[in-house]
């Protein structure tokens, strides 16, 4: 009898202590999902590339207050978590670490340059944090954890270089920023002069912080090419283009450019400056769809300080929404459950059109876009749709080598 009634106690008192504790689980699960979903930002919001960053904050927090308009997602809201990297390689990699660490971001979305996205690339594999680098660049990264939704040279440069050819001539005189993304797709540019049956006459390379194209100008003037290739990156190169037009080269030799325009330069230059210089990219914010007119329509109702919309901010807000038809698909956050969803095949109808997740390579698969300046606007001349990332898949395939986590130099 009292062993039973000890027994009885003890199994009382647990059934109780159960009882009491339910309620608080099931607050405790309530208040869960309620928890907002945590997505990281890395943008340079000031510094040398803010022209470029601002816009690309403009449009994630656009897709991330749409999201959650409809509802967020699996019923929690979204919430930002933004770091402004200040132009500098050095704040990236901090709070790189940061968004894994302490904040444990679901996904990050950021970085502009190449350089600044190979300092976080590595910490977000470590830590196990989705990343999406929503930035054209010169291709060849290969890692499963990442998502590049920019273009590639094989979908715009590829069109890029023989439109401008065939306007103007063989000979090409070739001008870079001095890193990773101007020297790869200066290769790029050779390749596809040489496969036009055309001749690079010379290849100069420039540090970001150059302002004197004075001697560079009387190199071009003295080697007599038909056509000037640019890949200037950044504030400090638009002075190129001023120093072009002052030396009276502007209307002898065309220039096709890779990155002029992405922070507004048809507007910030004056018009003789900018005029008929051609530009290929995946979104032109000149674009004449319903789906581009209401996302400029609304970051500019928003920013109205907004200078223009390129492709780095409709690849970030493509980006957010791919991202989001991720977890959607997965009904989980878990990280390897949304790549898996990713990579079936996902597409997204955004400002650009139609964008498409691809399995092997995770870039995109995407329209593409010739425009020439006119009058400081873009006009847009031709379209390419639904265009591969022909030079990417060259060299990486992540259902062969899922743990795959190097950037491929593609030899040309």
């Amino acid at each position: 009898m009292i062993l039973s009634r000890r027994r009885f106690l003890h199994q009382s008192v647990l059934a109780s202590a159960s009882l009491l504790a339910a309620p608080a689980v099931l607050r405790q699960g309530a208040f869960a999902a309620d928890d907002p979903v945590l997505v990281g930002s890395l943008h340079d919001q000031s510094g040398a590339l803010a022209a470029s960053g601002v816009p690309m904050v403009y449009a994630l927090n656009l897709a991330i207050d749409e999201i959650n308009a409809a509802g967020g997602l699996l019923g929690r809201p979204l919430k930002v978590i933004h770091y402004d990297t200040q132009s500098n390689i050095q704040m990236y990699s901090q709070y790189a670490q940061q968004l894994a660490l302490k904040d444990k971001v679901a996904v990050v979305h950021g970085g502009i340059t190449s350089a600044s996205r190979e300092a976080v690339r590595p910490t977000f594999d470590r830590f196990k944090v989705l990343y999406f680098y929503n930035v054209l660049y010169e291709g060849g990264v290969c890692d499963r954890n990442t998502f590049c939704t920019g273009t590639t040279p094989a979908q715009t440069v590829e069109k890029l270089v023989p439109f401008a050819m065939g306007k103007s001539g063989k000979k090409a005189y070739i001008i870079a920023a001095d890193y990773n993304y101007g020297q790869i797709t200066a290769k790029w540019m050779t390749k596809y002069v040489k496969d036009n049956g055309g001749d690079v006459l010379s290849i100069d390379f420039f540090p970001l912080d150059v302002t004197n194209f004075g001697p560079t100008i009387s190199k071009i003037q003295a080697a007599k090419p038909d056509l000037v290739l640019s890949a200037l990156v950044g504030g400090n190169h638009t002075a190129f283009y001023r120093q072009w037009t002052s030396a009276g080269m502007k209307g002898q030799i065309p220039i096709a450019s890779t990155t002029f325009g992405l922070v507004n330069e048809p507007s910030t230059l004056d018009a003789a400056e900018s005029e008929n210089i051609l530009g290929a990219y995946g979104y032109f914010e000149e674009l004449d769809t319903p789906a581009s007119k209401s996302f400029v329509e609304k970051i500019k109702k928003a920013h109205p300080d907004t200078p223009y919309i390129s492709e780095l901010a409709a690849a970030t807000y493509e980006g957010v929404y791919l991202w989001a038809e991720g977890v959607k698909k997965a009904g989980s956050l878990d990280r390897m459950a949304v790549i898996e969803a990713l990579e079936s095949g996902l597409s997204y109808e955004g400002p650009s059109g139609k964008v498409t997740l691809d399995k092997a390579t995770h870039h995109t698969t995407r329209n593409a876009f010739l425009a020439e300046v006119k009058s400081t606007k873009w006009s847009v001349l031709e379209s390419y749709p639904d265009v591969l990332p022909a030079d990417t898949a060259s060299v990486c395939d992540l259902v062969k080598n899922p743990r795959d986590v190097k950037q491929y130099v593609i030899n040309l």
